[in-house]
């Protein structure tokens, strides 16, 4: 049975919460600033900075995934695994967006339903990592964590935590939303022009010809309807965008929370739509203590370790009076592993009558490392986790809502197979992650495919 209607009510603020009551909670993935003292400096500065988005953007979301949960809306999440300062450019920006209005047109298109657009981006500039240090040729430093952190080079002095990286990652954050609200209400993403959508270097793609068709196809039809109507319909002129990233350094999160006019609570105005990571997910935790009290929508990852149970006391946490639009729960088991973890944890959840929605992230389950050493996925175990999910998700009775991706516009090599077949040789030709594998567009695209032609096969009649 469909979830009833519902609108997004009024919750309590979270008793003895405060933006900065984290900080008596185990803090996990957080860095050793040397300087205390540049460490405060820098969170005071940022406490005076504009905010990055807006409290009514944010509500605006929280409904939208609301209707994503009635299975009204369909969730597209995507973007670098982790950004750079580097990569904060117009043509970097452009074609990532490009992939994900190209993205969400074939899933408007084959699964009948609108699309809400997520960016990974506009902040994804920290990442966790399974050890605090990394060791090359015997010399021990301290890891990578981000541009927002630290620098990638192998230096002593590139690794050492500096805190005014944050107001520079804030600062890279507000360009890339400024560009990126200049193109759509400057008409980028106009259904009637999607050709603005094409990127250069995939012309000759084995996906492009069919693309080309659907494009032309729903082209036909706008056309069609607006000469019935004899005006153009407006709204197909821009779309709404948001944006997210994993709320992983703590004091630059509660330097982005504030309070605004007219709205009770506290919003975490750095982003609309922050995540918490596998790595830092204990109920018992400093992010979770964290993001029990802000307003925005939520998305906490879930991988093969969780239990029914101890997902069941997350949600107490984080969503105790069952607000609408609230949770997001994205599991990540790898293709080997979810047709066995994930079962459990939907009939916990259908059972006890909470209301989530459920996303797929089939990356990061199925990474590893290829005999010349580089870190890589498979596209056909990313392909294999994506459809047991639609599948498991049917036969559980829930609904599988969104997709989360890591993924880039530019022409790379980084994760294995697609419509082109890569091989670990062409790995070598355009590997440019700093962290993890990325699909690149052709890849990206076909998930988008494959999505649209499960689902036709699973709500096909028998």
């Amino acid at each position: 049975m469909p979830n009833p209607p519902r609108t997004l009510q009024s919750v309590n603020l979270p008793s003895e919460w405060t933006p900065s009551s984290w900080r008596a909670y185990p803090a996990l993935q957080l860095p050793q600033y040397p300087d205390a003292e540049a460490l405060e400096e820098a969170l005071v500065e940022l406490r005076t900075l504009p905010p990055l988005v807006t409290s009514w953007e944010i509500l605006s979301l929280k409904e939208q995934i609301a209707e994503a949960q009635d299975g009204k809306r369909f969730l597209l999440q995507g973007g670098d695994c982790a950004e750079t300062f580097a990569s904060c450019s117009s043509g970097v920006i452009s074609n990532r967006l490009k992939v994900l209005l190209q993205m969400s047109l074939v899933l408007v298109h084959g699964l009948r339903k609108p699309v809400v657009r997520v960016g990974r981006f506009a902040g994804q500039y920290a990442k966790p990592r399974s050890s605090d240090t990394e060791t090359i040729d015997g010399v021990t430093l301290p890891s990578y964590r981000g541009d927002l952190v630290n620098a990638p080079a192998f230096t002593a002095e590139a690794r050492v935590p500096d805190p005014r990286r944050m107001i520079k990652g804030h600062a890279r954050s507000a360009m890339t939303m400024n560009f990126v609200r200049s193109l759509i209400d400057g008409g980028f993403a106009d259904l009637h022009h999607p050709e603005y959508w094409n990127l250069s270097w995939v012309g000759h793609s084995p996906l492009a010809d069919e693309y080309r068709r659907m494009v032309n196809g729903i082209g036909d039809a706008v056309r069609f309807m607006e000469t019935l109507s004899g005006a153009q319909v407006h709204n197909l002129n821009r779309v709404d965008f948001y944006t997210s990233h994993e709320a992983l350094l703590l004091p630059y999160e509660e330097s982005q929370t504030r309070q605004v006019p007219r709205h009770w609570g506290w919003f975490n105005l750095s982003t609309h739509f922050p995540w918490i990571g596998m790595r830092t997910a204990a109920v018992d935790g400093a992010h979770v203590e964290y993001f029990r009290g802000i307003r925005n929508p939520i998305a906490i990852k879930v991988g093969p370790t969780v239990t029914p149970d101890q997902l069941l006391r997350v949600i107490d946490v984080l969503n105790p009076e069952d607000e609408p639009g609230r949770l997001t729960f994205i599991h990540r088991m790898g293709a080997t592993q979810i047709e066995e973890k994930l079962p459990p944890l939907l009939e916990a959840v259908r059972r006890d009558g909470r209301r989530v929605l459920w996303v797929c992230d089939p990356m990061h389950g199925n990474t590893e490392s290829t005999s010349n050493g580089y870190k890589t996925r498979r596209f056909r175990n990313i392909r294999s986790e994506l459809e047991q999910s639609l599948d498991l998700h049917a036969a559980a009775g829930t609904r599988l809502g969104g997709v989360h991706l890591e993924l880039t516009g530019e022409d790379v090599t980084e994760c294995l197979g697609g419509a082109r077949e890569l091989t670990e040789s062409d790995l070598e030709r355009a590997y440019h992650s700093t962290v993890d594998p990325r699909l690149n567009y052709e890849q990206a695209l076909e998930v988008a495919m494959l999505i649209v032609r499960k689902q036709e096969q699973i709500s096909a009649p028998a």
